[in-house]
């Protein structure tokens, strides 16, 4: 709580200083709007007053009062927050690709090399080549099978170590953590970086800083708080510790001559990125910063979603005793007398599926949807500006009670009798997005998460350290780009 008066009061002071430091008057557009509703704004500040981490909880609860589409601003960015399926919809399908661009950032610019990976890059031809690069070298159904032996290869190594560690507490976030971004890494880079701790330490810090309500963020136009955010500096080293890993994988393909530097013998995704460059034939040629910023994009979606919805599903399940059993149960039924480690994902496991579908609904990896507004748009009477910052709250909408009976209780049971799917047609379960951004790598992260998950649920026991009770577990979550978890510790015992 000190952290975030600290923060709001830093935030404050500089608004107070751009405020009376830059003079120069902005012309007001002659064009009368109506903008969407939201709570009153004070001078200068704004709503800033009236944010609180995390976000998407403090949005939920600002649209029980002004409604489903909510106009807030907050210093010099201003933002339109969807929180109904109903809007996401008319936004995302009905007015796509209207909404299919990103919202500027200082953190996308610096650490995504000016916009140039596919997360943050703005829609159009540039981003079509690159996803499709990634999809077919990557992220098919046919490359997912292929990395089969890398998921159970690094899923029998967190096996092992759980198995030494047998009776005693272990942090399963930070194993979990490890294990997802040591299968990414194999499978997109050939190899695990021999800086694997700085990447994934670079990784959370830019999600915690990405949210978007940096100081930087909110005075984009200023080149004052710009020069004297301590944000820009950090970014900066951190961009520069990026290089120095990033530069030496793509220096390692090199040395190997670009090709058979997978494990399988054939090209991994950093030798197809390097051959295309050196053809020339790509509509958008591309150098180094354009593959170290899709490299960056693919490390993180590979790793912070993989790893938080197993450690969500883990403490979920430990939260609800009878759901573990039952997910137990099925596993260990249908791998009963089989060689489990060759092929741990073959098997129909239909309720363990309804549990990760369950665990997607009440934390979404990435709960809260930035889009832009590329031409102004008209929706149910309220006008969204060209430009526009918007926020599709996911979390919010996968606890609407209109849609989900007891919305905050985890119940794996309510997809039995539901065609309700994450495929991107169903708006009130967004949990990888919908329309022409919506996430590419569903199969492969999904693969990881199923795996990972039959092989804890097969091998052992858990419940939580000695006096420690559900009801003592904090389930809010941290703020950031995904809503992650705080650290997770429990005990496993061998069966």
């Amino acid at each position: 709580m000190a952290d975030l008066i600290t923060t709001v009061a830093a935030m404050i002071l500089s608004a107070i200083f751009v405020f009376l430091f830059n003079n120069r008057k902005k012309p007001r557009n002659s064009k009368s709007i109506k903008l969407p509703p939201g709570p009153r704004k004070l001078p200068i500040i704004g709503n800033l007053h009236q944010i609180s981490n995390p976000t998407f909880r403090c949005f939920r609860d600002l649209s029980k009062q002004y409604g489903p589409l909510m106009h807030l601003k907050l210093c010099e960015s201003t933002l339109i927050v969807v929180s109904s399926p109903e809007m996401a919809k008319q936004m995302l399908k009905d007015l796509d690709p209207s909404f299919a661009d990103r919202p500027p950032s200082v953190v996308a610019d610096i650490m995504w090399y000016h916009y140039k990976g596919i997360a943050f890059c703005p829609y159009g031809d540039y981003w079509r080549q690159m996803r499709k690069l990634c999809i077919n070298e990557l992220l098919s159904p046919k490359m997912v099978r292929l990395f089969q032996s890398i998921r159970s290869d690094e899923t029998a190594r967190l096996i092992n170590y759980l198995r030494e560690s047998s009776g005693s507490s272990v942090n399963l976030t930070e194993k979990i953590f490890s294990h997802s971004s040591s299968i990414t890494c194999r499978a997109a880079f050939g190899g695990i970086s021999k800086d694997n701790e700085t990447l994934m330490k670079l990784m959370v810090d830019s999600f915690q800083m990405g949210a978007g309500f940096e100081i930087a963020d909110l005075f984009l136009s200023s080149r004052i708080v710009g020069t004297l955010s301590w944000t820009m500096r950090r970014l900066k080293m951190m961009r520069h510790k990026l290089d120095v890993i990033l530069d030496d994988v793509i220096d390692w393909h090199k040395r190997n001559n670009l090709s058979g530097n997978s494990e399988f013998g054939s090209e991994d995704l950093v030798d197809v990125f390097l051959r295309v460059k050196e053809e020339g034939q790509l509509e958008f040629p591309i150098d180094n910063d354009n593959i170290k910023a899709v490299l960056y994009d693919i490390f993180i979606a590979g790793t912070e979603s993989s790893s938080s919805t197993i450690d969500w599903t883990m403490v979920e399940l430990l939260r609800n005793p009878q759901v573990m059993a039952n997910a137990q149960a099925e596993v260990r039924q249908a791998w009963k007398g089989n060689n489990v480690e060759q092929n741990d994902t073959a098997y129909n496991l239909k309720y363990l599926k309804l549990v990760i579908k369950e665990t997607l609904r009440l934390h979404p990896p990435g709960p809260i949807l930035p889009r832009a507004c590329n031409e102004e748009q008209v929706i149910n009477g309220y006008t969204i500006p060209a430009g526009e910052k918007v926020l599709v709250n996911i979390w919010a909408m996968h606890r609407d009670p209109r849609y989900w009976k007891d919305p905050d209780k985890f119940e794996p049971e309510r997809f039995e009798n539901q065609s309700v799917d994450f495929v991107g047609g169903d708006y009130q379960f967004l949990p990888f997005g919908t329309g022409k951004r919506m996430c590419p790598g569903i199969t492969f992260g999904l693969a990881t998460v199923e795996s990972a998950l039959a092989q804890l649920l097969y091998n052992f026991d858990w419940k939580l350290p000695e006096g420690v009770g559900a009801e003592d577990l904090d389930m809010t979550e941290t703020n950031g780009l995904s809503g992650k978890e705080a650290q997770f510790v429990c005990s496993c015992h061998s069966v």
